[in-house]
């Protein structure tokens, strides 16, 4: 079982955390250096963020379809960031998790560490009632994954690795205000749904609850 250290921001502008990831990041890549070995030492971050929008290296900006004037009046920002994925948003009530660790301490690949994420996911909203999945060629959790039509992602998956070390991380929708999806197309899919906890249970769910559960699952799995 994992030992995370756990840090609970609670709400935090993103480009803030960003920074605080990096930085974070860059102090255990210089252990690294230091000792010439893998590192137990960690990060886990939770947080939620105000209204953001965050388009991957390799995203499509055509997916992003507010303008600037347009933020202004929702009151959000949007960034360009440096981990894999295409567009998301983050907002009050979906929590936000960012596994800032040595992969090579863990021995595990990039793609592992992905689908384990994923697996703390589903076990989490199991939890609540609720069956979690993998949809082919996505990342993140999805409901009703092989589903044509019913088919809608709960949490979004991307991560930035340097020299094995982790960041950025998943986006668990837990009590989040839905509108704000319907001015992007969600890590590229354009026909994909999206929804909550909230939004499936039809009850809003205590935020300390989810990441007590959610920090548990990832230590179990690691």
């Amino acid at each position: 079982m994992a030992n995370f250290n756990y840090t609970d921001l609670g709400l935090k502008e993103y480009k803030a955390c960003w920074d605080y990831q990096e930085e974070k990041l860059q102090e255990i890549i210089n252990t690294k250096r230091s000792t010439g070995n893998p590192t137990a030492e960690n990060h886990f971050i939770l947080v939620e963020h105000p209204h953001v929008y965050t388009l991957g290296k390799s995203g499509d900006e055509a997916n992003m379809m507010a303008n600037a004037e347009f933020l202004k009046k929702i009151e959000a920002t949007y960034f360009k960031i440096n981990r894999g994925g295409d567009i998301t948003y983050h907002g009050p009530g979906q929590l936000v998790g960012y596994p800032i660790i040595d992969l090579e301490f863990y021995k595990i690949g990039i793609r592992e560490y992905i689908e384990k994420m994923e697996d703390a996911i589903i076990a989490t909203i199991a939890e609540y009632g609720l069956e979690g999945g993998r949809k082919e060629g996505a990342t993140g959790v999805w409901l009703q994954a092989d589903h044509k039509v019913r088919a809608r992602k709960i949490c979004a998956i991307g991560v930035r690795v340097s020299r094995y070390v982790t960041m950025h991380g998943f986006a668990l929708n837990v009590n989040t205000d839905m509108r704000y999806y319907n001015y992007i197309n969600p890590c590229g899919f354009a026909s994909s749904a999206v929804t909550s906890i909230q939004q499936e249970l039809g009850k809003e769910i205590p935020m300390d609850e989810v990441k007590s559960v959610i920090s548990g699952k990832f230590n179990a799995i690691y």
